[in-house]
């Protein structure tokens, strides 16, 4: 039953935040641009500018909300950001001239930036069995939001015009702030912060609506005081999984948001997507599927016709959407939960760098040479699928991490028993 509502809260602050932040932004772009080209005269370059300082915005906030959220609280971290987005989504729609809606884009995805702290919060709640498919079907939020911002924009813009669709495009993130006094911080960050007593409430709750018994046996918490600190990624334990993972995250949505701009400038027309993916070991199935998206890049270099070109773009983005959402369910089972949500901050901002980049090569280069396009998305997958078979952790049935000192359902001895930065304290429920 908890784990039903948590599904629901988690997705719809998901849907608000991912949706507004990835495609949301970019279908508002394209519905925006032309209107704001009469209506104030812009030049192309300034219009783009709309969707660039939105994803700058996001890269710059993302480790910034992980770090907040580390420190304070889940809950916390995604209620302000959460609020944050939903205020200045607001105040963009009564902006009087462009560089006013400028800003305050670009405030709005500071906001957004906090959007992977749902997928950190969810995850922290979920069962090893059912974590994976339960993380993955978060995307069927995304596609509402969409579908959701398409049919708002169809009714909407004949009639009230775009400061109204700017205005109700935030409606999921206001039902969200409406309700977030009922969500749940995670108990696991509530042990990590020596808040026993609440992580036990949470947990009794969670077993009552389940129908279950709280299990025997003793709460152990290990009260960690230094959280969310970024040289904490980088020790020898999680040193190269983090430089792996930062690429792959770049990697993703570098390919990802190439492809959707391929689509654009090689038909002038949308393209539908899939999120589905074979569920083998998470490492593998990263891998498969940046293969499989390079496999069905590379007819793109003959001269075949429109309907093969369609199926293998298509093929080719079915799966790096489906990379993608793997993704998301692999970085937090790395990472323990004093650096879980810096971690996926970080890896967030990474991602935004590529979605940055990917515009200049999608439509700049592609004017140049067609081939060294390819070249650049082929190369870059094959890249990102080694980079994704020598991830050193291996995370399909293993349990979240507490903290660097602690590994749990592993059968695994402590790897340090001391340090300044923790303290460590057992106490019988």
């Amino acid at each position: 039953a908890v784990h039903r509502y948590q599904s629901a809260a988690t997705g719809l602050s998901t849907s608000a935040l991912r949706t507004i932040g990835d495609a949301m932004e970019m279908m508002i772009l394209s519905i925006l641009g032309p209107q704001l080209h009469c209506e104030w005269m812009l030049p192309g370059y300034q219009v783009a500018l709309i969707t660039s300082v939105v994803f700058v915005g996001m890269g710059i906030s993302s480790p910034v909300w992980g770090n907040v959220s580390d420190r304070y609280g889940r809950k916390v971290g995604l209620t302000i950001c959460m609020c944050w987005s939903l205020y200045y989504g607001l105040l963009s729609a009564f902006t009087p001239v462009y560089s006013w809606l400028l800003v305050l884009r670009g405030l709005v995805g500071i906001g957004i930036g906090g959007a992977p702290q749902s997928v950190t919060l969810y995850s922290e709640f979920l069962p090893v069995k059912a974590r994976g498919i339960c993380i993955m079907l978060i995307a069927a939020f995304w596609a509402i939001g969409a579908v959701f911002e398409v049919l708002l924009a169809l009714w909407i813009m004949p009639t009230l015009g775009w400061r109204w669709l700017l205005g109700l495009s935030t409606i999921p993130m206001a039902i969200f702030v409406s309700f977030c006094f009922w969500l749940p911080e995670s108990p696991r960050f509530d042990v990590l912060t020596g808040k026993r007593e609440k992580a036990v409430a949470t947990l009794t709750r969670i077993a009552k609506e389940n129908g279950k018994a709280m299990p025997p046996g003793k709460m152990i918490a290990y009260k960690q005081n230094e959280r969310g600190r970024i040289k904490d990624l980088f020790t020898p334990q999680y040193c190269s999984s983090t430089l792996l993972l930062w690429f792959i995250w770049f990697a993703n949505a570098f390919s990802y948001y190439g492809i959707v701009l391929l689509t654009t400038e090689m038909f002038q027309a949308g393209d539908d997507s899939t999120q589905e993916v074979l569920m083998l070991l998470w490492k593998k199935s990263m891998a498969l599927c940046f293969f499989m998206f390079s496999l069905f890049i590379l007819p793109l270099y003959a001269c075949i016709g429109r309907t093969a070109l369609t199926i293998f773009i298509f093929l080719a983005r079915a799966f790096i959407s489906g990379g993608y959402q793997v993704v998301f369910v692999y970085t937090p089972e790395v990472f323990p939960t004093e650096n879980r949500a810096l971690a996926m901050g970080t890896c967030s901002a990474m991602a935004k760098l590529g979605a940055l980049i990917t515009p200049f090569v999608a439509q700049v280069m592609l004017r140049t040479s067609v081939n060294l396009t390819l070249t650049m998305y082929c190369g870059c997958s094959v890249l990102a699928g080694v980079a994704s078979l020598i991830l050193p952790i291996e995370t399909l049935g293993r349990g979240l991490q507490e903290s660097r000192f602690h590994q749990e359902d592993e059968g695994q001895t402590t790897t340090n028993s001391s340090s300044n930065d923790a303290t460590h304290s057992a106490e019988q429920q």
